[in-house]
């Protein structure tokens, strides 16, 4: 048995090597690859010994050869083939083991020039990968350091590599293939543009138990080649196995929640804010998030942008929550919340921000719709008051609301006071039932609608979803205007003593 080993990624290595040297298999190897070999005193066959050839253009030639590509693809089969290789003295390779140069972690360093990164793109590895992935009926194609071991176990219990591996091993190179290739078509496409053919490359990060119905297999991929992601340095302290479901709503939370400096608390349900509250501390935040909506926050996914406290740890304890997200816990507050099994703990170590150029898919049928990422945070740079003049603290709530609002399910209208939503109408056909639902929401719960602020993610088409809100006490709204009746709706807000911001930027989430 012959195996070709050529990596640039050597952790590993020593362990297949002397795994397959151990079981009789002649080794090959190129350039430094074959001197880690050497160094562990085992015997080696050199590529330029085998081609008779030496490294050519600073090694970007020492693997294109015949000797080397007519071994991985001959088919055993074929007689034809057996004869040509005979005829020319070539040996056929049963296990190549390659991994690639690594240009994704070179081209993202911080100042690496063009040349520098084009020299890492790898030639001959993906053509001996791909060639033995192609041959995996009698090639095992190794890309992987996590698959040398489980190789080794089995040809040391069976003497072979069964059909069933060499093919499972055939689809992870090919995809490790593809996702090097759509690494650097993604670099030279670079990312201000949307190139013509879209290549995105994800990993699987999570199993998951099932969809967002029990009927429906999934599992949690994470993008390649950013910075961070959903999951990512976040470490599972506590509870049961996380879901589609809350993986959904944790995004949303997580989403709305970066939008705050100041100490906040998000409670989403079904991937929509039901509370969000911002506070002095994070105690308070918490505390007024919850009573925003207390019926809706009932195994809710609660997200923080501080620490969980003591007190903050005992106070969630009391209440059920399907899964909590914090940038660190109170050892106290740990130890509060533990004693409830089904909370999921997730603890957030991660300080990067995510890359300003990532983009947003939706799936649809046969295809996907890709956009840049609504990051815009609302300030009041480039607003325009259409009519009164909003206080100070009108203006906090306003944009607190306009923030809120942005991640709310279109049409969604979002009513705060004193940085507390108190009222959220969500994903409605009709902005008007969107106010309605917004207004209910709040007197359901006992919040007084006087002095209130009201934001909408897309213009009012009439005056009719304000006037309801005035008639309710709102007195300040905030929407992006750009509607044929916009001076129908600012007289009515006119009218009523009460102030109107346009922010000139809509924001629909469908």
């Amino acid at each position: 048995m012959r195996a070709l080993i050529s990596v640039f990624d050597k952790s590993g290595v020593d362990m297949l090597a002397k795994g397959l040297s151990s079981l009789g298999w002649e080794l090959v190897a190129s350039g430094g690859t074959a001197d880690s070999i050497e160094e562990l005193g085992l015997p080696v066959t050199k590529i330029e010994q085998l081609t008779e050839f030496p490294e050519m253009l600073g090694g970007r030639v020492k693997t294109l050869h015949p000797r080397v590509h007519a071994g991985i693809l001959v088919r055993r089969e074929v007689e034809p083939d057996l004869v040509a290789l005979a005829e020319h003295g070539i040996e056929p390779f049963d296990l190549v083991c390659v991994n690639l140069y690594p240009f994704e972690q070179i081209a993202r360093e911080h100042g690496v020039r063009e040349e520098e990164a084009v020299e890492m793109i790898d030639i001959g590895g993906p053509a001996m990968l791909r060639g033995a992935a192609k041959n995996f009926a009698h090639v095992a194609p190794v890309c992987r350091p996590a698959d040398y071991e489980p190789v080794l176990a089995e040809l040391r219990e069976t003497g072979e590599l069964s059909h069933e591996t060499r093919r499972r091993l055939a689809a992870t190179a090919f995809a490790t293939s593809a996702a090097y290739e759509a690494a650097i078509a993604s670099w030279f496409a670079g990312r201000e543009s949307f190139a013509p053919v879209f290549t995105p490359v994800f990993e699987k990060h999570l199993e998951l138990a099932y969809g967002e119905n029990p009927h429906q297999g999934a599992a949690y991929y994470a993008e390649r080649g950013v910075r961070t992601h959903l999951l990512a340095r976040v470490e599972q302290l506590h509870g049961r196995e996380l879901s589609f479901n809350n993986l959904n709503d944790l995004n949303a939370a997580r989403m709305l929640v970066r939008e705050f400096a100041l100490p906040a608390c998000v409670i989403v349900k079904h991937a929509n804010p039901c509370g969000v509250g911002v506070g002095a501390s994070i105690e308070e935040a918490y505390e007024v998030a919850l009573a925003a909506d207390p019926l809706s926050a009932y195994g809710g996914v609660v997200v923080f942008n501080r620490p969980v406290s003591a007190r903050l740890g005992e106070r969630l304890a009391e209440q059920f929550v399907e899964v909590l997200f914090a940038p660190g816990y109170d050892e106290v507050a740990l130890e509060a919340l533990v004693r409830k099994q089904s909370i999921r703990i997730l603890n957030d170590t991660e300080r990067r921000k995510a890359e300003v150029w990532e983009r947003d898919y939706k799936r649809v049928l046969g295809g996907l719709l890709v956009q840049d990422r609504d990051w815009d945070v609302e300030n009041r740079e480039g607003m325009e008051v259409a009519t009164g003049e909003p206080s100070e603290a009108q203006w906090g709530d306003l944009l607190f609301a306009a923030r809120v609002c942005k991640h709310v399910a279109s049409n969604a209208i979002v009513i705060a006071k004193d940085l507390q939503t108190i009222g959220i109408g969500a994903g409605q056909m009709s902005r008007v039932d969107a106010v309605r639902i917004a207004l209910e929401k709040a007197h359901e719960h006992g919040h007084s609608l006087t002095g209130s602020s009201l934001a909408s993610d897309a213009f009012f088409p009439f005056p009719d979803g304000p006037q309801l809100a005035l008639d309710a006490g709102v007195d300040s709204f905030i929407q992006p205007g750009g509607s044929k009746r916009d001076l129908e709706v600012i007289e009515a807000v006119e009218k009523a003593g009460a102030t109107m911001v346009f922010t000139g930027r809509r924001h629909f989430r469908h």
